[in-house]
């Protein structure tokens, strides 16, 4: 039994949730990015127990990079870190004691 609806196989290894892409949208109409830069995600190393973060910030594609399109928005990833990321899912928190970008990656746990 075949199953017709079944999910297409994960092109992008980080997947960003409609609420974090559309601040992500907002940040690149209003804090001036420039043109041609797009929306970096990479990790970078702890120390100790602390393990390793998440970062997010505006850059242009670099030699290495895996880039791809979400819904307008360009993302580039290293690809030497792409086993970091595999699965990483980009949310957006909005609440009344906090507001941010959040990490959720489950292969991490």
């Amino acid at each position: 039994m075949s199953n017709q609806n079944a999910m297409p196989m994960m092109l992008e290894p980080v997947t960003i949730t409609p609420k974090a892409l559309e601040e992500v949208k907002n940040i690149m109409s209003t804090k001036s990015i420039p043109e041609g830069y797009g929306l970096r995600i990479g990790v970078k190393g702890g120390s100790g127990c602390g393990g390793m973060g998440y970062l997010l910030g505006f850059d242009k594609e670099k030699e290495g990079d895996i880039t791809y399109q979400v819904e307008g928005v360009t993302v580039h990833v290293e690809k030497r870190q792409t086993m970091y990321l595999l699965g990483l899912e980009v949310d957006f928190y909005e609440g009344a004691d906090a507001r941010g970008f959040t990490f959720v990656n489950p292969s991490a746990e």
